[in-house]
């Protein structure tokens, strides 16, 4: 058996993935991959994903250069969530120019932002 074979793909082909700091095991970014994309992560040692609102494969990194090196690719329990442990490259996970896409945290009812932006997004990603 193929050991993509082993991944549960939802109805529309695509596993959920989390990627995670190697050395710090802070959460980066949450993503969605289909079996072409896994591939691709897995021979490269580079995270792509699938983009959805796209609907094509996304090499992450590929407009801003913060791409993601892959240390370790992991399968949940029930075979149906990604785990990758990734060097992110820049220090720039979330293209609101901000380390990780978590920069929000509710208190008190509100949701407060406690994450400086690194770089400003205009200067990253230059057509947008």
């Amino acid at each position: 058996m193929n050991w993509l074979d082993e991944v549960t793909w939802d109805a529309n082909g695509l596993v959920p993935v989390i990627a995670q700091e190697y050395d710090t095991g802070r959460v980066l970014m949450f993503a969605w991959m289909n079996r072409e994309a896994l591939q691709l992560s897995s021979e490269t040692n580079q995270a792509v994903y699938w983009s959805r609102s796209r609907n094509k494969l996304w090499r992450k990194g590929e407009e801003s250069g913060h791409v993601q090196k892959i240390h370790e690719i992991r399968l949940d329990c029930d075979e149906d969530v990604i785990l990758l442990k990734v060097e992110q490259v820049g220090g720039i996970a979330c293209h609101t120019g901000r380390h990780n896409c978590f920069f929000k945290t509710l208190k008190d009812e509100n949701w407060v932002v406690d994450q400086p932006v690194i770089k400003n997004p205009d200067e990253i990603y230059k057509h947008e």
